[in-house]
């Protein structure tokens, strides 16, 4: 069964369930009609002849999606009615094992059209987006929403004990019963016609707001017309700014592009004090209509008020209550006393820091207060003084190739016996794109792997893994993983020589990647990343520590011109400088979190009328006003609650931190970067998607609870109380 479990992002993970039987594939093939005629020709029409069923992206056309997703949508609705058509009593097979079969033609281009949306888009797929959200949740609706389906599941669930199920068969089919409960399958005639309303309002707003979020990256870019404005960036920097410029039409200017964050890198390194407060305004004040700019309050009001009617129709207090019920943190308190049990310690670091760099600002002659485009250019003063580090000093030792060749590969291989070879016959949705076969030990091939890195006016902001084809063993498919970043290409003839930030989240996008090829589980619906969202982020946290492991450094970190490796004294200042300004960093992140709670612990009573007062009532709840350290996101761009899935699971990133060190001090005990160390959490973590309860995973790597403490010392945040 498809749970579209995102449907209000657009994304669409799927969930499918069951086993495999001949009676299942007799339900499944005898009863579609024939396709319609222009359908034969259409690329996503039976599965591609590329290796791994990867999507031909040759053949692939824009007028391609629509009648894929139209045909797709008429399939499986046949195959749903087929199930509940059966006149034999309801069995595993011939209910989940039905529904595990369904939808595999609008599986596959789901899977290509939203990362399309989100990689590389345009305007005739923006349409297509908008013109689907609505239809797509209403197909979601009239699944979940069927009451016949409802009853033959319902019939098995309450007969589980008595199926003689595996486990894996047995947490299917008791996932199955909560999403289908948690859809509206027991509410009465009129509150599930009011939940369809809901369903398909909600998903044109966050598509909406997803649109919304590209056309600011354009609209809110700098145009700076003289270059002693951008003194301080460095001359590789500066050319690819001028490039950037040139390509919008701006000849002899530069464009300095807005990232998804409040925080900008390039406040880092811009001397000049009124162009960065111009850069940090224009990221800051997003969405807000700001000069009749783009204004995404009103979507922000609306799609809260609709979580918080949708959740109390389905009985819950509020959206948080609801949305955290299948998560390993389950309810809003528990996440709450974690975060709240933070803040102390994280208040008493960030002003620390804000001491450090007040002091700088005043042998600078600056008497203002400390302002929030101040504090990352003056904290990097301060950590180039403590530990005297340089970024230019540091990026030619990070050449994009060498570190994801001779650092994430390296690593992969040293941990889990995988090999990457890249390879340049299989078609590619952009130039940039580039695709390696990914092979095991033995030398069997696991699947496919896709990068894609550099930032593009066509990408949304921010770094993900998606799946263009997910592991399964029921239907005989290895995985097609792709990762997307948003590096700042480099100026034409130039290396790419990145930040050690980038280099971090090359590491953690490698983790979801793993989650994904070392999928071995029957069903699709459990396959690789298919757990809660406060567990998914662990693997991939889990990675990024390796970046800063001695032998892991040592063997990537080389300089781009002459080969001589990094020194050891400037590696052990890159390791040191790594616990630094973790409270502005925690602070920040924890800003975002509580606005994200706070939206979503709102009864339908409590909707506020604006946006801004709002967050500052939130921040202020919480000790989290500080003036000069804003939320990392803003409600008027904060994508990954209103756009992205993570709507009341903000907290998901900091949760699952705290698994991915406890797990990463473990493996330290154990021996390192060992083979036995990574093919334990290989068998136990990675491979079992959501075939088991997530912290049931967790107690078979580890055997015990995780340890907070292990992620305080992971952030520098121990106080030492």
């Amino acid at each position: 069964m498809r749970l579209l479990a995102t449907i209000t992002t657009m994304l669409l993970f799927l969930f499918l369930v069951a086993c495999s039987t001949q009676r299942a594939e007799i339900i499944y093939v005898d009863t579609i009609a024939d396709p319609p005629d222009d359908m034969i020709d259409n690329p996503f029409f039976s599965p591609s002849q590329l290796p791994f069923e990867a999507p031909d992206f040759d053949d692939i056309r824009n007028d391609d999606y629509l009648p894929a997703f139209e045909e797709g949508m008429r399939q499986e609705l046949q195959e749903i009615d087929a199930i509940v058509s059966n006149p034999a009593a309801p069995t595993f097979e011939n209910t989940l094992v039905a529904l595990e079969r369904s939808g595999q033609l609008l599986t596959r281009v789901e899977r290509v059209f939203f990362n399309m949306t989100s990689a590389h888009t345009n305007e005739a797929i923006q349409e297509i987006q908008s013109e689907l959200a609505p239809r797509l949740a209403a197909h979601s609706d009239n699944i979940y929403l069927n009451s016949e389906l409802f009853d033959r599941i319902d019939t098995l669930y309450e007969n589980r004990d008595n199926l003689n199920l595996d486990g894996d068969s047995y947490q299917l089919l008791v996932d199955t019963h909560r999403d289908f409960v948690r859809a509206g399958a027991r509410l009465s005639e009129e509150e599930q016609t009011r939940m369809r309303e809901i369903n398909e309002r909600v998903s044109s707003l966050t598509t909406e707001f997803q649109e919304k979020l590209l056309a600011m990256t354009r609209e809110r870019a700098v145009i700076v017309d003289d270059v002693d404005l951008l003194e301080g960036l460095s001359s590789d920097r500066i050319a690819a700014a001028g490039e950037a410029a040139e390509d919008r039409g701006h000849s002899g200017s530069y464009l300095l592009n807005i990232t998804n964050t409040t925080r900008q890198p390039v406040l880092e390194s811009l001397d000049n004090r009124e162009m960065r407060q111009r850069v940090w305004e224009a990221s800051a004040f997003r969405g807000t209509g700001e000069d009749g700019g783009i204004d995404t309050r009103p979507i922000v009001l609306e799609l809260v008020a609709l979580r918080s009617e949708q959740a109390e129709l389905l009985g819950y207090p509020n959206f948080a209550s609801y949305a955290l019920e299948p998560q390993t943190a389950h309810n809003p308190d528990r996440v709450l006393d974690m975060l709240t049990n933070l803040i102390p310690a994280v208040i008493v670091n960030t002003e620390d820091e804000a001491a450090d760099i007040r002091d700088l600002m005043s042998e600078d002659g600056i008497e203002d207060d400390l302002q929030p485009w101040d504090w990352e250019y003056y904290a990097e003063k301060v950590r180039q003084e403590r530990y005297d580090l340089d970024d230019d000093e540091v990026r030619p030792y990070f050449e994009l190739n060498r570190v994801l060749e001779d650092g994430v590969f390296y690593t992969m291989e040293r941990l889990y016996g995988i090999t990457f070879e890249e390879r340049h016959d299989l078609p590619v949705y952009h130039p940039d794109v580039r695709v390696f076969n990914v092979f095991d030990e033995d030398g069997e091939q696991l699947g496919l792997f896709y990068a894609d890195y550099f930032e593009r006016d066509s990408k949304r902001g921010g770094a993900w893994m998606s799946s263009f084809v997910t592991q399964t063993r029921l239907l005989n498919q290895k995985p097609v993983i792709v990762n997307v970043l948003n590096i700042p290409p480099p100026a034409t003839g130039e290396p790419a020589l990145i930040s050690f930030r980038n280099v971090t989240t090359l590491f953690h996008e490698m983790g979801h990647a793993v989650h994904g090829l070392f999928s071995d589980v029957n069903y699709p619906s459990q396959a690789g990343t298919a757990v809660p969202r406060d567990f998914v982020e662990f693997p991939s946290t889990f990675e990024e520590d390796w970046a800063i492991h001695p032998e892991v450094l040592a063997n990537y970190a080389v300089h781009y011109e002459t080969g001589e490796p990094i020194p050891d004294e400037l590696l052990e200042r890159i390791i040191a400088a790594r616990e630094f300004n973790q409270g502005f960093d925690t602070y920040e992140y924890l800003g975002a979190t509580m606005i994200d709670m706070e939206w979503h612990l709102l009864e339908s009573d409590e909707i506020p009328s604006e946006v801004t007062g709002f967050e500052n009532q939130s921040l202020e709840k919480y000790n989290l006003d500080h003036p000069a350290v804003p939320p990392r996101y803003k409600s008027t761009y904060f994508a990954h609650i209103f756009s992205g899935g993570y709507a009341a699971n903000y907290y998901a990133y900091i949760w699952s931190e705290i698994l991915a060190a406890d797990a990463f001090a473990f493996m330290r005990e154990q021996g390192g970067l060992t083979r036995e160390n990574g093919d334990h959490y290989r068998n136990t973590i990675l491979s079992r998607g959501g075939s088991r309860e997530a912290m049931d995973l967790y107690h078979d790597f580890r055997g015990q609870e995780p340890d907070v403490d292990h992620l305080l010392r992971r952030r520098g945040l121990d106080t030492g109380d």
